[in-house]
């Protein structure tokens, strides 16, 4: 099947169930839940692993409780995101709320016309990258890996560029910066930066969550090189589909912070918004598959 042909049904698949109202597609979330959770037990070791590791001095009946939260959040994010299909603007903004946008709006007239917004797999990041548009004549860019399949990557270009963001590949992040940065674009750069680090780029390591954790160094660099001021996104779980976001300065000054400063600072605040509400965080995901030895072997292998 080519790629148009897979694109049109996947579009009309989405486009039909995102008419739907929340609390219908909540209703089918419950079922989605069940299905992911109970039936097909979608990467429930891996969930469990994380969750033994990160949370020791709980009890498993605590662990259990967490991991059932998450399934039920999980089943709620891909509803809330197949949503964005049939939302308006307004009302995205209302459910991802965002307390203080003058942070930005305040860094850009004083001189910074770039911005990096560091954020994590937390509640639901596609719809605040959707819903961050009330900064005054700032550009949005999302980074993001592009997905095998061209006609699911089609869909969720569209689905993130639907308000008047732009998506921003992650091979040309550090190019496409220093135009918006020499060119004087106002604009914020959205990072996801609580990913696991490719194995050649294990650089910087710290204890997160209980664990010796590698932690993607990328955005500090290119901050402290083009001395772009990096905000931290504090996002807070209200209830079902509503959440409310808050923009913590981390350093309008990179390039006279210590190396690794900014990357530690982040990691500190994502952690304390993960022990907030460990429910939201993305669990499924492989964090920890790398150790200091695998980045040891290969820098050891590099240089040979």
């Amino acid at each position: 099947m080519g790629t148009k042909i897979q694109y049109a049904l996947l579009y009309a698949w989405v486009k039909i169930h995102a008419m739907l109202p929340m609390s219908v597609l909540y209703v089918l979330s419950d079922i989605l839940y069940f299905i992911i959770y109970k039936v097909v037990k979608y990467r429930i070791r891996v969930v469990r692993r994380n969750l033994s590791a990160s949370f020791p001095e709980k009890s498993e009946a605590e662990r259990l409780r967490i991991e059932k939260g998450f399934y039920h959040h999980f089943a709620d994010y891909i509803v809330e995101t197949l949503k964005l299909a049939h939302i308006s603007l307004e009302e995205l903004q209302q459910r991802a709320y965002v307390q203080n946008p003058e942070v930005v709006d305040r860094l850009m007239d004083q001189g910074h016309p770039c911005c990096i917004l560091l954020m994590g797999h937390f509640g639901n990041w596609e719809w605040y990258s959707g819903s961050t548009t009330r900064f005054q004549d700032a550009r949005m860019y999302q980074i993001y890996r592009p997905l095998k399949n061209k006609a699911v990557d089609n869909l969720f270009i569209w689905l993130r560029t639907k308000f008047g963001s732009f998506v921003l590949s992650k091979y040309e992040t550090g190019r496409e910066l220093i135009r918006l940065q020499r060119n004087k674009v106002r604009s914020v750069v959205i990072f996801l930066a609580d990913q696991t680090p490719s194995r050649q780029n294990l650089h910087y390591w710290t204890n997160f969550l209980h664990q010796d954790t590698a932690i993607l160094t990328g955005a500090e660099r290119l901050a402290r090189k083009l001395n772009i001021p990096v905000i931290f996104l504090d996002v807070q779980m209200l209830r079902r589909g509503f959440y409310t976001l808050e923009l913590q300065l981390i350093s309008d000054n990179p390039k006279e912070t210590p190396e690794n400063w900014i990357t530690e600072e982040y990691a500190r605040r994502m952690e304390k918004s993960i022990l907030r509400h460990p429910e939201g965080w993305l669990w499924t995901h492989k964090r920890w598959k790398y150790n200091r030895t695998d980045a040891i072997t290969h820098h050891g292998e590099k240089d040979k």
